[in-house]
């Protein structure tokens, strides 16, 4: 480990949502990514006593995305202006692949933006939508 650098991450290893419906999210994240529900619930780590998560398993990339339901959700939308998540992008790995997803997107009714091409900081293309709660997410392929 340099001093200068620090230390190093690999990859992704998982996304973690609260939200306001469980069994809704968990079957439209599970339909959109094709994912598989892992069969255990678990407790908040060290907050045990406000509620469970249940997590979703990719295909392919082995990300998993844990879904939270908590006794403090107030049921309300999410909203990228406060403090905290703004959103999350995935990245694919061509600009095909992005317009594949934006099919897949239109076969399952979600609605997204068309693919759009930038070109700065750096060439990348992107499709942004959004899930049951309102959180935006967003494909991107670089290049």
């Amino acid at each position: 480990m340099s001093e200068t650098s620090g230390p190093t991450i690999t990859g992704v290893h998982h996304l973690s949502f609260t939200v306001t419906d469980l069994e809704r999210s968990l079957d439209w994240y599970q339909s959109l990514f094709g994912a598989e529900r892992v069969d255990y619930k678990f407790a908040h780590l060290h907050r045990e006593s406000t509620g469970y998560g249940i997590l979703l398993v990719t295909p392919v990339s082995g990300v998993v995305i844990g879904l939270h339901t908590n006794t403090g959700n107030r049921h309300e939308g999410f909203d990228e202006a406060r403090t905290g998540l703004d959103h999350i992008s995935l990245q694919v790995g061509s600009r095909a692949d992005l317009e594949a997803w934006s099919t897949w997107l239109d076969e399952l009714g979600i609605e997204h933006t068309p693919i759009r091409d930038q070109t700065e900081p750096f060439v990348y293309s992107t499709v942004v939508f959004r899930d049951p709660d309102d959180i935006q997410l967003e494909f991107v392929a670089v290049g």
